[in-house]
């Protein structure tokens, strides 16, 4: 994880995570292990408060989820997001990798759909 990051509250939307520098595309800001989960388990997260901080997880097509861990689930969600995740199955890890520039103080975001452009709306209500 770099050490410039940091997380603060932002007004309406609860906890974030920033950057104290400016970055560059393509820096890659954490690499964070997952707990991988069964799709039984899901379906017992999905009752609770986890399930807004899980990731759904498919290698080989088996519908599973995870829990990353680090500052993964303090992304905040943006339909335009400076960030990307990338899942890495076989180290069980999520990466958050920027995929613009990002001047120092901006909220780092990714989309919630997994492409950093997509608008598919999602299951609560965006504070852009």
């Amino acid at each position: 994880m770099l050490r410039s990051l940091y997380i603060a509250t932002i007004e309406g939307k609860g906890k974030g995570v920033f950057c104290k520098n400016a970055l560059r595309q393509g820096v890659t800001l954490e690499v964070a292990p997952v707990i991988v989960m069964t799709a039984d388990d899901r379906i017992l997260l999905d009752q609770t408060l986890l399930h807004d901080y899980i990731f759904e997880w498919q290698p080989g097509g088996e519908l599973m989820c995870c829990m990353a861990l680090g500052w993964v689930p303090m992304y905040n969600h943006s339909y335009t997001s400076n960030c990307e995740y990338y899942m890495d199955y076989e180290q069980a890890t999520i990466a958050i990798k920027t995929i613009r520039d990002i001047p120092a103080g901006e909220e780092l975001t990714i989309n919630y759909n997994g492409d950093w452009d997509d608008g598919t709306p999602v299951w609560f209500d965006v504070a852009e």
